[in-house]
């Protein structure tokens, strides 16, 4: 059984340029299909706009509101907001209030399958 305590796992910066903390994956359980981590932006940051060739990604908003992209379609998203960004989309989410929400990648979530303009 794998369990991690929130507390133990280090957050780092992502290449987008979100602050993750990695709650279960390759760096810290026998993880196969799936990844799962926390990701916070800051009253006004954004991430930078990218898109994952292989990895279809599953936001859920915690805390925060905030303007989400997909492929050209912006909506506002906030609390209990679930946003499927499926792989090759392009994809950006901007903090309108500081943001923390959860992001779940099948396969799991790798800095190599993540591409700029």
């Amino acid at each position: 059984m794998d369990i991690r305590k929130y507390a133990e796992q280090k957050p780092f910066t992502t290449k987008d340029g979100s602050t993750v903390r990695s709650l279960l994956d390759f760096s810290n359980a026998a993880v196969q299909k799936q990844s799962l981590a926390e990701a916070t932006l800051p009253f006004g940051g954004e991430t930078e706009r990218h898109y994952h060739k292989v990895s279809e990604e599953l936001y859920y908003l915690l805390e925060g509101t905030g303007l989400m992209e997909v492929d050209g379609e912006e909506r506002e998203v906030g609390p209990g907001d679930a946003i499927l960004i499926p792989p090759g989309a392009w994809h950006q989410i901007k903090a309108v209030d500081a943001l923390r929400f959860l992001c779940c990648c099948a396969p799991p979530y790798q800095h190599d399958d993540t591409y700029f303009e």
